[in-house]
């Protein structure tokens, strides 16, 4: 009766809202399960020690024990972003309020939730309900470089079913589709003043127009894929390589500008040539591919070592732009140029015992965020990350996998004018340095039957 109470609570996962503060390099979360974070996720792609290998690596469910295997869990990340200025200056007739913007970051909750099960002697089937990418950040409203960026929501679930084929006893394929929703929200600061300046010529117009508020909301549905390969190399030694395609999302939604107390300044911010007469907007984004290439080997019966070499194909997103899906004006577009990006891991476990198992894992993860390019939204830098975790099994068909993870983010340097001296004008520049910090603390049940 427990298990059939447990099995019906991953379906009520599908209905959470999925978000999550990015703990990897850019926006993405690698904590797809709780078993994989106290080493750092080394050897995720090979391991294969429960149904979360269905996001990892398909393949892996062919290793599993026979029968139904669920896995799920929730993972805590806490992140600090505190920017200290320098030398920022406000937009055109628009002052700093010398506020640093309080810690950016903050507490998100990313659950994920597996189920395979068996099709024949080859052929197992697998579920996965997770959170691959998510970002949140938020400033204090008044901040000095609230005319980039004030709030920067991004949530995206991920719906894996996956089927495995057993070639062999040392080989085993897998494959997956992805459907996937992305919801997005981004709000910032608007220079009434200074577009109204600009458009009129007109400074008493200007100072009654002051500085208002945007609000950007979009959302779209897509298909991905994903698929992998597992190969035993001799007793001791497994290797694993997967592959998860890129997703492009076409955006819909709405800008939405807060009005002010004058008629003729609301006037002349909606005719159809400003930038800031709100309605119905559309963006592209393509959310990068992610190649693993993992091994474990086996050293004793007490001793596991697992690496790990991932790719992110970060170079996608060159420019985010909005466009407004009626009229000549385009709402923003803001430069990223950013990086392919690798990431290595190490890790090991020791079983102390059968019910105990100690995990440790170190890695680095490279950041796509460019120094040039870096924005209040994302001041992503390079990322080093320090585990510790364990293993708790309470029978010899259910574990409870629990893991810590401290991440030590490389200070970063932020000099941003919008892109131009003429952008500028209109979103100030903010100069200065970020100094990040991410903590993680999951816990994963799983079983068997």
């Amino acid at each position: 009766m427990a298990r059939a109470n447990t099995l019906r609570l991953i379906p009520a996962m599908m209905l959470v809202a999925f978000s999550g503060t990015a703990s990897a390099s850019g926006f993405q979360l690698l904590e797809q399960n709780a078993s994989g974070l106290g080493a750092a996720f080394a050897g995720s792609a090979a391991v294969a020690e429960d149904a979360s290998t269905v996001f990892f690596n398909p393949a892996g469910m062919a290793l599993l024990p026979k029968g139904k295997n669920v896995a799920f869990g929730l993972d805590a990340i806490n992140t600090s972003m505190k920017f200290s200025n320098t030398a920022s200056v406000a937009p055109t007739l628009q002052t700093l309020h010398n506020d640093n913007g309080g810690d950016a970051g903050g507490p998100a909750f990313v659950p994920h939730g597996y189920f395979t099960m068996p099709i024949n002697d080859q052929m197992s089937f697998g579920l996965g309900v997770s959170a691959p990418f998510g970002l949140k950040t938020e400033y204090d409203s008044g901040w000095d470089g609230r005319f980039q960026a004030i709030k920067s929501d991004v949530k995206i679930i991920n719906l894996n079913p996956s089927l495995s084929f057993k070639v062999s006893d040392t080989v085993a394929l897998g494959f997956g589709l992805n459907y996937q929703h992305l919801k997005g929200e981004f709000t910032q600061a608007v220079n009434y003043a200074g577009t109204i300046f600009r458009a009129t010529n007109s400074a008493a117009l200007a100072g009654a127009a002051g500085e208002g508020t945007a609000k950007i909301t979009g959302s779209d549905n897509a298909w991905g894929y994903n698929f992998g390969a597992m190969f035993q190399l001799s007793p001791a030694t497994r290797m694993g390589i997967s592959y998860r395609s890129a997703i492009e999302y076409h955006l819909t939604g709405s800008a939405e500008f807060s009005p002010t107390a004058n008629a003729t300044v609301n006037g002349a911010l909606a005719t159809p040539t400003s930038p800031a007469r709100g309605g119905a907007i559309t963006a592209d984004i393509k959310i990068p591919d992610v190649l693993i290439i993992s091994g474990l080997h086996h050293l004793d019966d007490k001793w596991d070592i697992m690496g790990d070499l991932s790719w992110t194909g970060w170079s996608k997103i060159p420019v985010l732009t909005f466009n407004y899906a009626n009229g000549p004006a385009s709402l923003s577009s803001t430069k990223e140029d950013w990086r392919d990006t690798w990431r290595a891991a190490i890790g090991a476990s020791y079983k102390y015992s059968a019910q105990w198992k100690a995990r440790m894992g170190l890695a680095f993860d490279q950041s796509p965020v460019p120094d040039d390019t870096r924005t209040p939204r994302l001041p992503d830098s390079d990322r080093t990350w320090l585990s510790l975790g364990g293993q708790y099994k309470p029978s010899r068909n259910s574990a409870i996998d629990f893991g810590y993870t401290h991440i030590f983010v490389k200070n970063g340097t932020i000099n941003n004018n919008g892109g131009s001296a003429t952008a500028q004008a209109a979103y100030g520049l903010v100069q200065g340095t970020y100094k990040n910090s991410v903590d993680i603390l999951g816990a994963q049940y799983s079983f068997s039957f």
